[in-house]
């Protein structure tokens, strides 16, 4: 997997390829990633990127040729590539999306706006993709487009080193992870679950199921309500039902 990141601020890209899983992964050549200055495509002196916006208004609108430009070097690289556009006017990422980026075999092409937004006429000739992390505006695309790698990166076969590292993450199944615990056995009073301790990897296994359902319960019913419980997932909850009528009793 290719990803390629058009920027005002290559540095602060940089520096994320640099460490952690990305960079085992780049070393592994298991992904490619890059970051390209968007400002090395502008054709004055100044090196002007943007503008004011016709019609009048606040602050400035980056210019299309310029990214026109940067887009079409990018895809010198991987002609395939999907063009998306870091843009709070887009679909949600969500884990599902990065499934979809992990499983594609084109790369992406990430264009991170800055200012008051690009040129209308980007959109509707190089852009194939608008994605939003959430519902809030930043100054710009690229921390937006280091959420989306790093979740798609890491869901990449090799990049993490084994399936069972991201199999029981938060949203696999539209349930959150288990509780963790580590060593201290004991800290501030408070144990690890006797059960962690057993042994029993199939009482281990329907504990941290218990303790999914519950965390996406309690943390998240959105989730809980607009997924389907499993036969085994019918019977824990039973055995909330159970343990509740019988506290109120």
């Amino acid at each position: 997997m290719d990803f390629t990141v058009l920027t005002l601020f290559p540095e602060l890209l940089d520096s994320f390829f640099d460490h952690g899983m990305i960079a085992r992964g780049i070393k592994k050549k298991l992904i490619t990633a890059d970051s390209i200055n968007i400002r090395d495509f502008s054709t004055d002196r100044h090196n002007t990127v943007d503008d004011r916006p016709y019609g009048g208004g606040s602050g400035m609108v980056m210019k299309p040729e310029v990214l026109q430009a940067a887009v079409l070097h990018a895809k010198q690289k991987n002609p395939r590539s999907k063009v998306v556009l870091m843009s709070p006017q887009g679909i949600k990422f969500n884990q599902e999306k990065a499934r979809k980026y992990a499983a594609q075999k084109q790369g992406i092409i990430f264009v991170c706006g800055r200012y008051e937004g690009i040129d209308e006429r980007v959109y509707t000739t190089l852009i194939d993709e608008e994605i939003s992390i959430g519902d809030y505006v930043m100054t710009g695309g690229e921390l937006a487009s280091m959420v989306i790698i790093d979740a798609t990166a890491r869901l990449i076969p090799g990049v993490l080193g084994s399936v069972e590292s991201y199999q029981s993450d938060s949203f696999t199944s539209d349930r959150l992870e288990y509780a963790q615990y580590t060593r201290p056995e004991k800290f501030d009073e408070l144990k690890v679950p006797e059960i962690l301790l057993s042994g029993n990897h199939e009482k281990i296994r329907l504990w941290r199921k218990n303790s999914s359902l519950q965390r996406t319960f309690l943390k998240r019913p959105d989730l809980f309500e607009k997924s389907q419980l499993d036969t085994e997932e019918k019977k824990i909850v039973k055995l909330w039902i159970q343990e509740l009528t019988t506290l109120i009793e």
